[in-house]
Formats: structure tokens, sequence, C-alpha cells
């Protein structure tokens, strides 16, 4: 195990901690804007070391990696400070809205030959592996069309998703997850993407819905919103079925909803549902694993590079698509 700093207070913290019993085996240190919070935190959830700055939490010296939990907007300035501390970084999701910033936090990581990785927790959940298994070896024919969705109602005007300055609005937080999804399912990256969008009083999206084009004429459509009842769904339909994971985004209950159009032998019921049940291990301590796996040069991250640059290379397509101008008004 590595000997890990959290970056913030955030409620999200509390899923990592979550992951180790003792706490302090695995969390040593935290940094906050104050050193009374960085200690009230520490004490509560039993991490050794408190620190009243994120300055003074990425220079000291027992601390190997940092997970940047920060609003959205300073996810990518604070990961690349803590690499030029010298520190491997597990940032949460979404890394950024701007694929060149993504691209230079990457450059420093290989430059200084430290691990970086998006912390997108429910890529690591083995229900995502054998969604992915089940369509490659063709269990719904040909791929052709796929649907995700993920939304809730935010009812709070303080909430930080909420604020244009760091980032907020629906795409960003839930809707990062469907275009994941969709990215996933496909094997490839979207090359035309249409968004319409709908603002909230502090500027964001608080409701976007898409259409993507991926290679090979595979078409998706994805929602998200603040202002939707709450949903999570993530289907694929081919031209022999279809596929659907139940619990996409958390993977608490997570099964696998198979259903296969005809075939030599006719099923009792058309399109009657084989459902198949995946073991539900942590995911969180999952994505650790990963980073420190990849620190001891087991194996590259699972979301390196790569990934992190075109998804948000596809969330910046996405945005530039909802903010095209309407359609002029014709004159009688």
């Amino acid at each position: 195990m590595l000997r890990w700093g959290l970056l913030s207070t955030a409620k999200i913290n509390d899923a990592l901690l979550n992951t180790t019993s003792p706490v302090s085996d695995r969390f040593v240190a935290v940094g906050s804007r104050s050193a009374e919070k960085a200690q009230a935190y520490a004490q509560a959830k039993g991490i050794p070391r408190a620190h009243g700055s994120y300055e003074a939490l990425l220079a000291d010296p027992d601390v190997d990696a940092v997970y940047v939990s920060l609003p959205n907007g300073m996810h990518t300035p604070w990961a690349i400070r803590a690499l030029e501390a010298g520190k491997h970084v597990l940032v949460e999701k979404p890394f950024d809205r701007d694929p060149v910033a993504v691209g230079l936090a990457y450059d420093l990581a290989e430059a200084r030959g430290l691990v970086l990785a998006e912390a997108f927790m429910w890529r690591h959940h083995p229900q995502v592996d054998r969604a992915v298994s089940l369509l490659r070896d063709g269990a719904i024919g040909d791929v052709r069309l796929l649907k995700a969705s993920f939304s809730f109602v935010l009812s709070d005007p303080g909430n930080v998703r909420f604020e244009t300055a760091l980032d907020g609005g629906a795409l960003m937080d839930v809707g990062c997850y469907c275009l994941s999804g969709l990215r996933t399912l496909a094997g490839a990256e979207p090359v035309r993407v249409h968004a319409e969008r709908v603002d909230g009083a502090g500027g964001v999206d608080v409701r976007l819905a898409a259409t993507l084009r991926f290679p090979g004429d595979v078409l998706a459509t994805m929602d998200c919103g603040f202002d939707l009842a709450p949903r999570a769904e993530l289907e694929a339909v081919g031209d022999g079925g279809t596929l659907r994971l139940t619990d996409p985004w958390h993977g608490t209950d997570p099964v696998i909803e198979l259903r296969r159009a005809g075939g030599p032998e006719a099923r009792k019921a058309e399109g009657e549902a084989e459902l198949i049940r995946v073991d539900a291990p942590d995911k969180y301590l999952l994505e650790v694993e990963d980073l420190e796996a990849a620190v001891r040069g087991e194996r590259t991250p699972r979301l390196g590079r790569a990934d992190a640059v075109a998804q948000a290379t596809a969330i910046a397509a996405l945005y530039r698509a909802a903010d095209v101008h309407p359609i002029p008004e014709k004159t009688p």
C-alpha cells in the first residue's frame, strides 16, 4: 500500500476511507483550508496527520500519493501541483472539460515518472468487463444503438454543482458517467455529437440531452440532469438482442439483463431476459489498488492518459454542440 493524503475534506473521501480498516493503514494525512477543520476531520476519521493548507499536505514527505477530491474546476490545477511535489495522483472525475489541460498534466506525470489516473470508480467494477465481453462475443449481434442516462433532483441552490466558476453542471457531475458508459460499450470514440442544454439560475446546465455517432454507424443517446427523477441506465441494442446494466454507475446490486431475439432454438418467450449476476466488490478499493499496482510497475492504470484525454475531448465537444446558435425564425 501507498501512504495516501486527502486533498480536501470532501464527502466523497468517505468512499475511499471505507476501503481500509484501520483507515490509518493507508490514509496518513489530510489537508484542508484551515488547521481547525483539518484537525477535526482527521480526528473524526482516524487519520494520523492534519495539515492546515493544501500546500502543507503536498509538502509532507511521508505522503506518497494524493487523492484530489476538490470541486471540478480545481481538479487539474491541484493535480498538477501534486505532481510537481512528487506525488502520484488519483484525481476525482471528471478530470477536466479541457483535453489540452489533461494532456499537460499527463506530460508532467510522465516527465516525473509518476502515476496519474482519473477516479472513475464504475469502470473498475467487474460488471463492466463482463458487459463488454458479452458485446464483443456477439451476444446481441452487431451493436447498433447505445443509451445512457443519469439524473437526480438537486434542490439546494448553494450546492457547489451550481457554481459556474468551479465547472459545475449536470454534464460534468453525472453526464460524464453516461459519456464514459457510451464510450466504453462502443469501444471507440464519438465521431460526431449533437446536444441541447437547459441552464439554471447559476448559469450551469441543469439538464442536457445528446445524440452521438460512433464508428461503424453506431448511434447513441444520453441525457443527464439535476431536475429529473432519479434514473441510472446503460443499454446496448443490437440486431440480435439487447443488453442492459440495471445498476451501471454504482454497481451495488449489479445485474446484466440480456435479451436475445429468436435463435436456432426458439425461446419460450421471445425476448425473455437472461439475468447475469455479477459480484459486487468495493469499486473504490479497486481503483485505489489499480493505481498502487501501477506505481509498483505491475501494470498500467486501467484509466490512463488516452482515456482521460478522450473523455475530456468528448465533454468539450458536447458543450460546444449545446452552445450553437438557435435556428433563426423564418419570415412569412
